[in-house]
């Protein structure tokens, strides 16, 4: 029996070992030597019969595994974006190396005449111009508003499937940075082939290799025909009542250089400073933790209107804006963004304010007539190399902002005269270097310095608020006078260490923080004396904030799943000092802020994303200067509290869907935080003036916010809609008048809209708008108030003999308010555009306004208060304008 037993182990570990299955290993790379990934590789046998399939890993090797005993065997790899390509095998033992050469092949989607269809490649999502585009079109504006999932608001700022783009390429080159409004409102869009959204965007070469990026960008892919000659067209326009228009745009985007330059000028109520727009400015300014105050000095003015700066402005404003990149080879190139603008404007409004507290309700009214000049200068030069091995950017940036402002005031029945003068000046270079090793590791070198000064004067005459500022005596007027110079700079250097799919990153570094506060409110007697008001109304404040910091970032990246853990440590000192008020304080805190993000790739096309932060902040230099500060003609503002510190725990998630094929996108998204602080700010309000004063109290804030939006193209109505929903949640306490009251203020928006090619020569755009809010103190019933408002915008274009382009559009404002009248506003405009094809020139007439409303009532909700502005606005404008296209 035991001989039997060994006969059949015998017979059974040969047969095993003659059906032992093979291996035949390899490595996909590209024309450049760069490892694929994710690359589909099959074994086939001379029938083509596939035996063995896999993937390639992140490193581009493959292993494949087979039984069968076969003769004439090949490997065939494949991937989007590359040719396939085939090898035979000769040797079992041998590493095969396959080299794919990139193909413009896409993935194709539904390929149906006459219907629209997008295009996938990896991370990069094209949409076809053509297909969205209309005869009436003029800009590339025009057409990405009508691509679902591309959403475009009133300032230019692109979303797209309810994120914001981080820039706008031009045929992959970065011109604009987040300024990209001049692009969208000037290209014509028969220059572009393609949009393209790019996910993951990540520009560094370098990185690209280990992506973590989560960025999202849009290309504008432009024609072969158009890179080779000199766009652009000449505006003029003149009409009634003394209206002009003029408009120069220039552009070229070849390989060796691209530029998008333009003159403008105008007094028909467009606001040309939109084309200096940074729409990730909030983010910037986050990343380089150069917390300032803004200006301390105002006009007071009161807010601007629920309208399009179209329907409220007077202004006389011109803008030169110059834009231009040069390659001196295709990792090096300079590029340089030079603005000036130069605007003047008139205000005219009456307000009527009521701030609603327990026991009493303050209310005023007042009348402002402005006569405001802004002006800014702004040049950015960047210099950039971009390597697989080596990064290097300086961005030289100089801004000058002069302000002035010149006022007539009637509060509750006292006139008064004010000017405001503010000269912002500042000036940084941000530099950063990074090198890339053999074995994938980078070293990154960063230095950002920083000086600005914001000198502010505000004149008032005669005085205001005598009992408080002149011992009740009548007096000529106020002076004040503000001062603060800065200087801050960041440094840092960080390794980042790749092993495998994971990537390791640690930071060490420091800032630090230096101003100098100062700050005097004098009084002019009827005897045109001049004396200070008040030692208390002095600032000589001495401010030094440093901070060390040291950092490490994690990340676990898979096909699917990527998680990324950041965990800074820091150091914090601040010291400030001011003599005239034995003032003479430091404090030392030592800081870990972590933060957890997740995500999650349900499919090739969704995925869902999930993130928790802690992060303790300090207050800066507005919290803690004690002489107070006239920030306006009825506001005193000044501090008796140590540093304001917060402590915020914040939480979300978000789910993105999307199938490109049907054209349908979608998303939801959830948070919520909860910050605990140590000052509030106490309000003393009269009828007549209102006295801020930043106090020891532990206090907290709680926030809530959710958000879906879908946009689909319905392919047999040649039309694309859009829903949204939007609510928020916030509950915090205020101190007014020394009654501390929680409050809670809630809002909700519904929104809807549809872009319809009704027939070849017919196109109609709805959105509709609708928004409740609310405000409300638990603690006394009698504070309460709500508002609800309903805004429309329709636009109708018709074709009529291939060159008349006809347009009306309409907008409907309807507004409810508790305890107030209903307001109620439609606004219509009328144009006409006749195109002289041989001659490359627009003719157009418009009309404006035709209602001819020149009285705007608009509602505002805070808190407690409610307030009512009563705004002159333009009436209807007639223009004529000529447009010549080259």
């Amino acid at each position: 029996m035991r001989t039997l037993f060994f006969i059949i182990l015998f017979l059974g570990i040969g047969f095993s070992s003659a059906n032992a299955q093979k291996q035949i290993k390899g490595k996909i790379k590209n024309q450049k030597g760069d490892a694929l990934s994710a690359v589909s590789v099959n074994l086939k046998d001379k029938e083509g019969t596939i035996l063995s399939f896999t993937r390639t890993d992140d490193k581009g090797n493959f292993t494949l595994n087979f039984k069968e005993n076969a003769s004439e065997l090949s490997i065939e790899a494949s991937i989007i974006g590359y040719v396939k390509k085939s090898t035979e095998v000769t040797d079992l033992g041998k590493l095969y190396e396959l080299q794919l050469q990139e193909s413009e092949i896409n993935l194709k989607t539904v390929v149906v005449k006459n219907r629209p269809s997008l295009v996938t490649n990896g991370d990069t999502l094209n949409y076809k111009t053509a297909d969205f585009a209309d005869k009436q079109d003029r800009t590339i504006g025009d057409v990405i508003k009508k691509m679902p999932g591309i959403e475009v608001a009133e300032n230019g700022k692109v979303t797209y499937n309810g994120k914001g783009i981080s820039n706008l390429y031009l045929d992959g080159d970065n011109v604009l940075d987040d300024k990209y409004n001049i692009a969208t409102k000037s290209i014509p869009h028969g220059a572009v082939d393609k949009v393209q959204v790019i996910e993951k965007d990540q520009p560094i070469k370098m990185l690209r290799k280990n992506n973590t990026s989560d960025d999202i960008a849009l290309n504008l892919v432009i024609k072969d025909d158009a890179k080779m000659k000199l766009m652009g067209d000449i505006k003029a326009g003149l009409g009634t009542p003394d209206r002009y228009d003029g408009n120069i745009n220039g552009m070229m985007f070849n390989k060796k250089s691209k530029f998008i330059n333009n003159i403008k000028g105008n007094n028909i109520n467009v606001d040309p400073a939109v084309d200096l727009t940074s729409h990730n400015m909030g983010d910037y300014l986050r990343r380089l933790e150069n917390d300032k105050p803004s200006n301390f000095l105002s006009a007071g003015a009161a807010g601007v209107p629920t309208l399009p700066p179209t329907r409220t402005l007077f202004n006389n404003a011109g803008l030169a804006n110059f834009n231009t990149l040069y390659k001196f080879n295709p990792d090096l190139q300079l590029r340089a963004n030079v603005a000036y603008l130069y605007d003047q404007r008139d205000q005219i409004y009456n307000k009527f304010s009521e701030t609603y507290l327990s026991g009493e309700t303050i209310s005023y009214n007042e009348a402002q007539i402005n006569a405001v000049n802004p002006q800014k200068l702004q040049a950015q030069f960047t210099l950039n190399n971009n390597t697989k091995t080596n990064y290097l950017n300086n961005v030289l940036l100089a801004n000058y902002v002069p302000n002035r402002t010149n006022s007539m005031i009637t509060i509750n029945g006292i006139g008064a005269g004010q000017e405001l003068y503010q000269q912002n000046f500042d000036l940084s270079n941000e530099f950063s270097f990074r090198k890339k090793f053999k074995s994938d590791d980078i070293l990154h070198f960063y230095s950002y310095v920083n000086r600005s000064t914001q000198p502010e004067i505000l004149n008032i005459r005669p005085g205001l608020n005598e009992d408080i500022l002149n011992n009740g005596v009548p007096f000529a007027g106020l002076d004040q006078y503000v001062k603060l110079p800065t200087w801050y700079t960041n440094n840092y250097v960080s390794f980042a260490v790749v092993n495998n799919k994971f990537t390791s990153s640690f930071k060490t570094g420091f800032n630090w923080q230096k101003q100098e506060l100062n700050s005097e409110l004098f009084s002019i007697q009827n005897d045109q004396s001049t004396a200070l008001v008040s030692p208390d109304m002095t600032n000589s404040l001495n401010w030094f904030k440093t901070k060390i910091y040291t950092e490490g970032n994690f990340d676990y990246t898979t096909e699917k799943f990527k998680a990324t853990l950041n965990v800074p440590l820091s150091y914090n000192t601040i010291s400030y000092n001011d003599a005239s008020k034995s003032l003479d304080q430091s404090l030392n805190k030592f800081f870990v802020n972590p933060a957890v993000n997740f995500r999650y790739q349900t499919s090739i096309e969704n995925y869902v994303t999930a993130n928790y932060a802690f992060k303790n902040g300090l207050g800066g230099l507005d919290d803690i200067y004690q002489g107070t500060i006239l920030k306006n003609y009825r506001s005193l503002f000044s501090n008796n509290a140590p540093i304001s510190e917060r402590k915020t725990h914040s939480a979300g998630a978000q789910f993105n869907y999307r199938k490109a094929i049907q054209m349908f996108f979608f998303n939801v998204n959830i948070g919520y935080s909860n910050t605990t602080l140590n000052t509030i700010s106490s309000f003393t309000l009269t009828n007549n003036i209102q006295q801020r004063v930043v106090l020891p109290l532990l206090n907290s804030q709680q926030n809530f916010t959710f958000g879906a939006n879908t946009s689909k193209y319905l392919f047999n109505l040649r039309s694309t809609v859009n829903f949204g929903i939007s609510y928020n949640n916030s509950q915090f306490d205020q101190l007014q008048n020394n009654e501390l009251l929680p409050f809670t203020a809630q809002a909700i928006t519904y929104k809807a809209g549809i872009d319809a090619k009704i027939t070849n020569f017919l196109n109609w755009a709805y959105n509709a708008n609708y928004t409740v809010s609310s405000n409300q103190s638990p603690a006394a019933n009698n504070i309460k108030n709500n508002n609800q408002q309903l805004r429309q915008q329709t636009d109708i274009t018709a074709t009529a003999f291939k060159s008349v382009f006809i347009n009306f559009s309409a907008e409907h404002i309807f507004t409810q308010q508790s305890n107030q009248p209903n307001l109620s506003y439609l606004f219509a405009d009328f144009n006409v555009r006749y195109k002289l094809m041989k001659l490359k020139t627009d003719l157009e007439f418009g009309i404006t306004n035709l209602a001819n409303i020149k009285e705007f009532q608009a509602n505002f909700l805070s808190s407690n208060s409610f307030t009512t502005g009563t705004y002159l606005i333009p009436g209807r404008v007639a223009m004529m304008k000529a447009t010549f296209n080259f």
